[in-house]
């Protein structure tokens, strides 16, 4: 174990002793980094002003890239976060000459920039957008972009001259980072000594566990310990309410924990892998969740939140379990050297109470291949189609046999005090033909299965008509729908550190 942090930020080796471990990376990078080009906006990752970039590593089996550059939200990372990371900021993106980046000439040539505050958190997200497009397959579209800066807010400017920027900077020629590929994985390489981290200081205690069995004996030392992955959620208990984490367990680099396993069986999600590096596994396999994914947060989020945190922390509007539920996903817990397995829906107890013991932790979540004869559509209701909360989500299957509904699974999050299933809905499909008689039927049965509550989002009233007519809407995109068996074929076995 050592007892400091160590990161490269731009060319400079940071190693840091005494760290509080709810320090904000943002709070670091102003008052003690001297990067004030990153900004503190809403302070909860939702207007993209503190976006800075972060590179590690890429060990995925079946990417030739070496390194992953991430555009992430300084508010609500935690500093030890960045351990054994190399971070830039705005300041790094000239290249030795002096001359700006592709990316801010662009945004100078195309009057990208009005007031300005914003402007340095949608650059860092663009240069990691053209990192992405340069190993994308096929031309880059409109919406494309439009997921890259869904993240970055700009109340003056307007968006149209900001993507001109971006198409601008996409046709431009290298960066200074292109050059330094080998350099930064060589720094990040050494810095990989698989040691394990614990800082104590008045602030609290921070623990980064280098595997998951250190994880494990580490929880059932002190099971009060708070984990955290992505800090999306956790980030805003410090920056919004003030809560003090005596004891933070950091889990986003352990290897166990970054695992993508994929057999014809199913995928299976280890707890520290982001959603961005979900999708494509579980759209792989489920093509119908794509979508979906596209509105879960924004980019910078994805690249931090994780999808078993996501599950973990047992919120009834998160936007996953929904569909991992009607998916059939099945949860994997830890609990010293003993793991159990439970179907994700029996994980929600009540509310803010899980199927979990204090020592216990979430290894993995497992997702099979559907079945022939499957139905599965995904729906997100809320006020903004980017990064917004869910007012309704669900998550529906029907499994077909000779024409008839064989098995019925709608998962809804926002209509209880957890993510739940509308078993009596579900009852009155089970052995009818999928008609407009059994469509009835269900939308009749759903408002016996749920009393949601009213709150800013939504009213109790819209809730329910919306559980209503996504009913409605599953029938009308279903309906005389051939399933699609997915073929095993076309997704190889395999295990992946990513």
């Amino acid at each position: 174990m050592r007892d400091t942090l160590r990161f490269w930020l731009g060319d400079e080796y940071i190693v840091l002793h005494d760290v509080p471990p709810t320090m904000t990376a943002l709070d670091w990078l102003r008052e003690k980094g001297g990067r004030t080009g990153t900004k503190e906006g809403c302070n909860e990752g939702d207007c993209g002003a503190c976006t800075i970039i972060v590179v590690r590593r890429n060990t995925t089996a079946n990417d030739d890239e070496d390194l992953t550059w991430q555009a992430v939200n300084a508010c609500i990372q935690f500093l030890p976060m960045l351990d054994g990371a190399q971070v830039y900021t705005v300041e790094d993106l000239r290249d030795p000459s002096g001359a700006l980046h592709p990316v801010q000439t662009a945004m100078v040539e195309q009057h990208g920039s009005q007031c300005g505050f914003c402007t340095p958190g949608f650059i860092m997200s663009m240069v990691v957008f053209r990192k992405r497009a340069e190993t994308k397959n096929g031309p880059v579209t409109d919406t494309d972009i439009d997921d890259a800066l869904a993240g970055n807010l700009c109340r003056c400017t307007g968006y149209a001259p900001i993507i001109r920027a971006m198409r601008h900077a996409l046709a431009a020629g290298p960066d200074r980072f292109d050059a330094e590929t080998a350099k930064i994985s060589e720094r990040l390489a050494t810095m990989e000594t698989g040691e394990g981290v614990v800082i104590a200081t008045d602030a609290g205690r921070l623990t980064i566990p280098a595997s998951a069995d250190e994880l494990a004996a580490t929880m059932q030392t002190d099971p009060a310990a708070r984990i955290v992955a992505g800090a999306t959620d956790v980030g805003l208990w410090v920056t919004k309410f003030g809560r003090i984490l005596p004891h933070v367990v950091f889990i986003g680099q352990i290897p166990e924990l970054r695992r993508i396993e994929a057999t014809a069986q199913g995928v299976t999600i280890g707890a520290a892998v982001t959603w961005s590096e979900a999708e494509a596994p579980l759209c792989a396999i489920q093509p119908e969740m794509r979508d979906t994914f596209r509105r879960v947060a924004a980019r910078p989020v994805r690249n931090s939140a994780t999808l078993c945190g996501n599950i973990a922390n047992g919120s009834p509007i998160g936007d996953g379990p929904p569909l991992l539920i009607a998916a059939g996903a099945e949860l994997i817990l830890r609990r010293g050297v003993q793991r159990r397995r439970i179907p994700l829906e029996a994980f929600f107890i009540n509310y803010g109470v899980q199927d979990r013991t204090p020592d216990e932790f979430v290894e993995a979540v497992f997702m099979p291949v559907p079945e022939e004869g499957v139905l599965f559509r995904g729906y997100k209701i809320s006020k903004r189609f980017d990064q917004d909360i869910s007012a309704v989500m669900a998550g529906f299957s029907l499994t077909l046999r000779d024409g008839h509904i064989h098995t019925a699974c709608l998962a809804f999050g926002g209509m209880a005090a957890i993510p739940k299933r509308a078993a009596t809905a579900e009852a009155a499909l089970v052995g009818r033909p999928w008609n407009e008689a059994a469509l009835a039927a269900a939308r009749d049965a759903v408002s016996q299965d749920f009393t949601p509550l009213s709150d800013l989002r939504a009213s109790s009233w819209y809730r329910q008509e919306v559980a209503r007519n996504l009913l409605t809407r599953f029938y009308a995109e279903t309906a005389g729908q051939t399933p699609v068996r997915v073929s095993v074929r076309t997704h190889r076995a395999e295990t992946a550190h990513v």
